[in-house]
C-alpha cells in the first residue's frame, strides 16, 4: 500500500487532493501506512513535492461488495485461476502477470474508460455504485 500510495502522489503530482479507498484487509490499515501518510501530508511534504492532499477512505468492515477492485479480481479469477489446471505456482503467476498486462497495455494505447474489451469478465460493471454488489458470491 505505501508503495503503491507513493507511485500516486507522484503520478498525481498537480492535483489538490486524491482519495484512496480499499477494504478492511488487515494489510491495508497498517501503522507505518498511516505514519506515511501523514508525512506526505504535511504542509512541508507537499510544498516541496508539489503532491496532493492524501485522503484514505476505508470501506466499512465486512463490505468487501462495495469494492470495485472484487469485480476486476473476480473476472480474473474467472477468467484465468478457477477451473485451471497450471503445473506450476510460477506458470499460473505468470498468467495473471499477463492478464493485467494486456489490461493496462490496452488502456494505454486508448485511455478511456475501460470497457468489454479488457474488463468484459466481472461480475457487475466496474464502477462504485451502493447498490451493486462487485464481489462474486461463488468465489470467497
Amino acid at each position: 500500500m505505501i508503495k503503491l500510495l507513493r507511485r500516486l502522489i507522484i503520478r498525481y503530482r498537480r492535483q489538490k487532493r486524491i482519495f484512496v479507498s480499499w477494504d478492511s484487509a488487515s494489510w491495508h490499515a497498517s501503522k507505518m501506512l498511516y505514519k506515511v501518510v501523514d508525512e506526505i501530508n504535511s504542509d512541508e511534504f507537499r510544498l516541496r513535492h508539489k503532491t496532493p492532499i492524501v485522503e484514505l477512505m476505508p470501506l466499512p468492515s465486512g463490505a468487501q461488495f462495495l469494492n470495485v477492485i472484487e469485480s476486476v479480481f473476480s473476472g480474473m479469477a474467472r477468467a484465468i485461476l478457477h477451473n485451471s489446471n497450471y503445473r506450476t505456482v510460477d506458470e499460473c503467476k505468470s498468467a495473471m502477470n499477463m492478464y493485467f498486462s494486456d489490461r493496462n497495455r490496452a488502456f494505454l494505447e486508448r485511455p478511456r474508460r475501460a470497457g468489454n474489451k479488457i474488463w468484459g469478465k466481472e461480475r457487475v460493471e466496474a464502477v462504485f455504485k451502493e447498490e451493486n454488489n462487485c464481489k462474486d458470491p461463488r468465489w470467497r
